[in-house]
């Protein structure tokens, strides 16, 4: 505690600087969690409540994914120095995934005024039809609550079948399977990012209604996704946030490894946002 204290006077506040700082010293605290994660593991992995309590003392993911269960914090931001994956698996010990939902990585990208959202980014290697169909679902929804009007592209090596390998196939069944949901907005697919995002190729396939036009990229796998929005980020003036935690049934988010202060504070201020807006309760 004194030397987050003495951190906060370097950066130029004053030590009086109006802010809760929460340790696992604070028994009345420990002991509230350690009861809450006991009643949820016990079962689930076998674990008795010193194990717990080992957990709540020694680790601070599963600490301030804890507060937010709790009640003690409206929302939380975690990682920046430990892999994404280590995090996701600690806060899977804490909070389940949110029922009825699917859970993965979403991304925000900004580039020349325009936001694109791209996701798996971060939990399914290689997600099923189903998997994508349910992705698409949830990132429409997502988007909505950020303001915008949901385009899906599924996004793929191929176009409109051309060419046609088994990749495609898996790929055009998630677009069979809104079709057959007849979800509530617009969708189309397989196609190669540039024909989703540039207006030049609308001539070309009069036919859809995405083509040109997509502000949601259904990635079909994993490695395709995390390489895109990171080479994005890297090589060209765009801003990317994320990757967002969705399905999860707290507003709870992982910054990547050594992210700047203005992307954590972009996550924090998306986990509060979340928190407001979203019944988690439900």
């Amino acid at each position: 505690m004194d030397k987050i204290k003495e951190q906060i006077k370097n950066i130029g506040y004053s030590e009086d600087f109006d802010i809760e700082i929460v340790n696992s010293k604070d028994e009345k605290k420990r002991n509230k969690y350690v009861k809450h994660l006991f009643q949820k593991l016990q079962r689930e992995q076998g674990l008795l409540e010193r194990d717990c309590d080992r957990l709540i003392r020694n680790d601070r993911v599963i600490w301030a994914t804890s507060m937010v269960a709790c009640g003690d914090a409206d929302g939380a931001v975690t990682g920046n120095t430990r892999r994404f994956g280590a995090s996701l698996e600690k806060i899977k010990q804490v909070v389940d995934v949110r029922d009825g939902e699917i859970m993965f990585g979403l991304n925000m990208v900004v580039h020349k005024g325009k936001t694109i959202f791209v996701g798996d980014t971060s939990v399914h290697e290689y997600p099923t039809s189903e998997q994508m169909a349910e992705i698409a679902i949830s990132t429409a929804r997502v988007v909505r609550l950020f303001g915008f009007e949901p385009k899906v592209a599924f996004v793929s090596h191929s176009t409109f079948g051309q060419p046609l390998t088994s990749r495609t196939k898996h790929i055009r069944k998630a677009v069979d399977i809104l079709k057959e949901q007849k979800v509530d907005f617009e969708f189309d697919g397989d196609m190669q990012p540039d024909v989703a995002l540039n207006s030049e190729y609308e001539e070309l396939y009069p036919f859809s209604n995405i083509v040109g036009k997509a502000n949601i990229l259904i990635m079909p796998g994993q490695h395709s996704a995390a390489i895109s929005y990171k080479m994005m980020k890297t090589l060209g003036d765009t801003k990317v946030i994320g990757p967002l935690l969705i399905g999860l049934g707290l507003p709870v988010e992982i910054a990547p490894l050594r992210s700047s202060t203005s992307e954590l504070i972009n996550l924090a201020s998306i986990a509060a946002y979340s928190a407001d807006i979203i019944d988690y309760k439900k």
